[in-house]
């Protein structure tokens, strides 16, 4: 889904940051002329994400060396798995070590959280969604991750879809005017959605002819309630308030999707190595 090109223009930029004028450990301790070979592992269960960019990462600074994966993004894996087998010349591979663990392992972290709220809501018919609370400048990389996780992706951007959230409404003057607005302008086959905090609202924005209705910080009830009150006609999207403790029950009301952003915000780094062969 994330745009290689792109992503080589942003290992540029990683390796740039963490090499600086050059690796000076390495360029005083490691002859030139000596090549080794690595694993890099899993240190814990992990869902994989971001394995083919931690692979060009050393491609990039070593074009020389050979990289075998040995999984796929959105690969479950056990403890102690090898990920990739990196060989080529030992002083470079060094070099780019932490720049390609770095990244595999806020990817694959993602990737992991994303996967256990997945899990948590499996038994329902409600969709994981992400959210635009990314990273600056990775966000298709973590994005790309999501899906990896199981997730659906939300918006990539603003330009992907019309979300008409509280100031827009306020602009417009109601979420009556603001539907009228848009669907006069928005292309074809774009989806309007309305961000509701209320079941006036809810009410609102289905008479409109709203075609997602996104049910904001609401209580379980309520939703419920707004479920009912839509009864097919638009989807319904819970967002606000989502934890892994909490997901179940917001999921079980019968929404047609949950968003949130906690998994790409707050999901902790899993543990990588990279170990010499020898």
């Amino acid at each position: 889904m994330y745009d290689k090109f792109v992503t080589l223009r942003l290992i540029d930029q990683w390796l740039t940051e963490d090499v600086g004028c050059g690796d000076l450990t390495a360029q005083l301790m490691i002859d030139p002329a000596s090549t080794a070979t690595f694993y890099m592992n899993a240190r814990e269960p992990m869902t994989i994400a971001g394995i083919e960019v931690a692979a060009a990462v050393f491609t990039r600074y070593e074009p020389g060396c050979k990289v075998e994966l040995k999984v796929a993004d959105a690969d479950k894996v056990e403890k102690g798995a090898i990920l990739l087998v990196v060989s080529g010349p030992a002083q470079a591979l060094l070099t780019a070590e932490r720049t390609a663990l770095n990244i595999v392992q806020r990817l694959s972290g993602i990737a992991t959280e994303t996967a256990k709220y997945v899990a948590a809501i499996a038994h329902t018919k409600a969709r994981l969604l992400d959210t635009r609370k990314t990273t600056p400048g990775l966000r298709m990389l973590e994005k790309h991750a999501s899906a990896c996780g199981g997730a659906l992706n939300h918006r990539l951007g603003l330009d992907s879809g019309v979300m008409l959230k509280d100031n827009h409404i306020a602009v417009c003057g109601s979420i009556e005017n603001a539907v009228r607005i848009a669907r006069r302008k928005v292309p074809a086959l774009t989806k309007i959605e309305v961000e509701c905090d209320g079941l006036d609202q809810v009410q609102e924005a289905l008479a409109a002819g709203t075609d997602v209705i996104m049910l904001d910080n609401m209580s379980v009830a309520d939703m419920k309630t707004a479920v009912d009150m839509v009864a097919g006609r638009a989807l319904l999207e819970a967002s606000g308030g989502i934890r892994l403790d909490t997901i179940a029950a917001k999921a079980e009301t019968g929404v047609d999707f949950i968003s949130t952003s906690r998994p790409q915000q707050s999901a902790p780094a899993v543990d990588i190595g990279l170990d010499d062969a020898a």
